[in-house]
């Protein structure tokens, strides 16, 4: 694999020259003065991209997967019932996240390629006349579909059943590449990591509570020391930490969230859908379909591209990597095999998308399947070539 050329899987993302050299710090006291100054304004930035007002930051040295277990560990007790959707593969890792902590999970099914069933949780909702189901889980954007979810949806689904229910929303693959509102969606917890939208390395889980996860947080009783929240909620207002942060880490995350700020969250989720409408053009200028089931459920940070029946799309990534040094995400669990996946978030542009696009249809070429070189990347540079982008709009 060769380090001169960009990654197209969903996560983790390309990381910019500028990132990597804010990340690079020395070592300094992180009960010191000094770590308070970088630390503090942290929260707010990270609160302007979730779009809440209400809620509060943690900020754990971890991954997305630890955020999930610290939205169920630190808002639930032991035999609750939760209510989730099996669709994709990280939703299904999150029911089983749920089910090995001794939670009883009322799974729902859709298919992989379709979102979260709002229908179909409000009619469980109102079906629990006696709210035991304490939480609703759902996956905003299911990155081994390249679907995205409508969580707005949910919420008018569980106010429709007047269901007290929390709403505990994985967002790993989508805040910060795409809209995502914890108020107006009224989301108790919102959990992503720093290495998709912020462009940052893998080890910040970056998570966001409610008032109202906050207050079920004085009652759950499933264990938790290392992700607990309270002890975040203690000492971060002081500058402090309950044990050795990632400095650098977080140093990165402050410049991340300049650039952003720089660039405009708005015109981050406009960048994100122009990138992805023009692989969404090469794809169907291949003759495939996409893994999401309609237009309404694409997602903005990565495509999954179906393969021809009898071809094992793995098969294409691993050919990629080895000729071209190129790296493309494989299909999981249910559609292993059935489809490969280009990454489209995080630091990307144009040009870059462009050198994804060619280098698929070499490797697709070099294994026989029936495409015609250069009409991905012409539908593509047509579409690119035919829009504007957000910031030069903006000029």
């Amino acid at each position: 694999m060769s380090s001169q050329n960009p990654v197209f899987i969903p996560g983790p993302t390309n990381i910019p020259e500028r990132l990597r050299h804010a990340c690079n710090q020395p070592t300094i006291d992180h009960r010191s003065a000094s770590f308070a100054a970088i630390f503090a304004p942290l929260f707010p930035g990270v609160k302007k991209v979730l779009k809440t007002e209400k809620g509060e930051v943690i900020l754990f040295p971890a991954t997305g997967t630890a955020g999930w277990e610290a939205a169920i560990s630190n808002t639930l007790s032991p035999g609750d019932k939760v209510l989730a959707c099996r669709h994709g593969m990280f939703s299904h890792k999150w029911i089983d996240m749920c089910q090995r902590h001794g939670l009883d999970v009322h799974q729902l099914t859709a298919p992989w390629g379709a979102g979260a069933p709002a229908a179909e949780f409000q009619a469980a909702l109102e079906a629990d006349k006696g709210h035991a189901i304490k939480a609703v889980l759902v996956t905003h954007n299911e990155t081994a579909t390249g679907v995205r979810s409508d969580v707005a949806a949910v919420r008018r689904a569980m106010d429709a059943a007047k269901h007290p229910a929390l709403l505990l929303v994985d967002g790993v693959s989508s805040i910060g590449s795409m809209d995502f509102r914890m108020d107006e969606w009224g989301i108790d917890v919102a959990v992503t990591g720093s290495q998709k939208g912020f462009m940052l390395p893998a080890g910040l889980a970056i998570v966001g509570v409610s008032p109202k996860a906050l207050a079920a947080m004085e009652t759950a009783k499933l264990p938790r020391c290392f992700l607990d929240f309270r002890d975040m909620l203690t000492l971060n207002p002081k500058g402090g930490f309950p044990y050795t942060p990632p400095v650098q880490l977080l140093f990165g995350l402050g410049e991340s969230l300049k650039m952003i700020e720089e660039e405009g969250l708005e015109n981050v989720f406009a960048r994100h859908h122009r990138l992805a409408e023009g692989v969404r053009r090469a794809v169907a200028a291949w003759g495939f379909s996409l893994c999401a089931k309609s237009p309404d459920l694409y997602s903005e940070t990565v495509s999954a591209v179906m393969m021809p029946e009898g071809f094992d799309g793995t098969k294409l990534v691993v050919h990629a990597a080895d000729k071209y040094g190129v790296a493309f995400g494989v299909g999981l669990g249910d559609v292993a095999g059935k489809l490969f996946r280009i990454g489209h978030l995080g630091s990307l542009t144009d040009v870059m998308a462009l050198s994804g696009i060619a280098c698929a249809e070499m490797a697709m070429a070099d294994l026989g399947l029936s495409i015609r070189l250069g009409s991905g990347v012409a539908a593509a540079q047509d579409y690119y070539r035919g829009t504007v982008p957000a910031m030069q709009k903006a000029a």
